[in-house]
């Protein structure tokens, strides 16, 4: 269908700021636009309260903030991590989706600030927000968290970590992962998709973009083909925690999350793939300018408290 007049609004505003092609910046100089654009959004809704923390990981602390909703005891929780192509993003950027998320699904968001690229090449990112998701996990009682109904999220770069956080936690004996949210996730290095033919730019995230953030992101191509770095290229699927993916019609990963949520069902995983209609990648968090974000937020909070009732309390 046709562009949404509100992402067609939003897509001209940005491009009247004329900034330069990710592509044609270093990493540094790509975090400082990222960033400064960040700033022009409105702020995040009010949470009944926010904690930054730090938490050991194999080569230093890694950063985590945790939002919690109004409600007391041990309540379920989602860990998020950031888009950003693995290079891009931070805690802040990611402030007021992660508020959103808490208020609406009624659970604490612990949102991971991992290592980025190209300081910190793969598996880095991944292996961080495993650490993330595990400590979580093992200190659920301090946190007044249930342990029975911990899930994992992201959107992009992060949804790609989030589907791998589930294959790692399989492959190693834990923690338990209930519920997997995957917003228009990265999960296959190839840029031979239809929609990657579609949507190489005019659109936000460009195809340019993304062979920069792999470039950036893997210490040489060939571990691209890596199950930790293209989840789709795991030959084993079974097993893993229940997903929704949500994808969005202008955007050269449209067509990689689809084909992983058609893995995940071929392998007999519960999934709902829902394709937005008329938007781009970022969309979702762009709710306060856009009515299809809105839907995508609530049916991703929708799904989350789904989720989180099916686990004994």
């Amino acid at each position: 269908m046709p562009l949404d007049p509100q992402q067609k609004a939003l897509l001209d505003q940005i491009a009247a700021l004329n900034l330069p092609a990710l592509s044609s910046l270093s990493a540094e100089l790509a975090r400082q636009q990222y960033t400064d654009r960040m700033k022009r959004m409105p702020p995040g809704r009010p949470v009944a309260n926010v904690e930054d923390r730090r938490i050991p990981g194999a080569d230093g602390d890694i950063p985590l903030r945790i939002y919690r909703p109004i409600g007391a005891g041990a309540l379920p929780a989602l860990v998020y991590y950031h888009g950003g192509g693995w290079v891009i993003g931070n805690l802040d950027t990611h402030d007021a989706v992660c508020r959103e998320i808490t208020n609406a699904a009624g659970c604490v968001v612990v949102s991971v600030d991992y290592r980025l690229a190209p300081e910190h090449k793969f598996p880095v990112a991944a292996e961080d927000s495993f650490a993330a998701t595990r400590w979580v996990a093992e200190n659920a009682a301090e946190l007044d968290i249930d342990p029975r109904r911990i899930a994992v999220g992201g959107d992009s770069a992060g949804g790609n970590l989030a589907a791998v956080v589930t294959q790692m936690a399989r492959e190693r004996g834990g923690p338990a992962i209930a519920f997997q949210l995957l917003v228009y996730p990265v999960t296959n290095f190839d840029f031979a998709t239809p929609s990657y033919a579609e949507n190489a730019e005019g659109y936000g995230l460009t195809a340019d973009s993304m062979r920069w953030f792999w470039d950036q992101y893997l210490p040489e191509d060939g571990q691209g083909s890596h199950r930790h770095a293209s989840p789709l290229q795991a030959e084993d699927l079974r097993r893993l925690p229940p997903a929704l993916v949500i994808t969005a019609e202008y955007d050269p990963l449209r067509d990689e999350g689809e084909a992983y949520a058609a893995k995940l069902r071929d392998a007999g995983v519960p999934v709902t793939v829902t394709r937005y209609d008329g938007v781009c990648h970022g969309f979702f968090g762009q709710s306060i300018f856009l009515d299809k974000a809105k839907l995508a937020v609530a049916e991703a909070c929708a799904a989350l408290r789904e989720a989180f009732a099916r686990q004994p309390v």
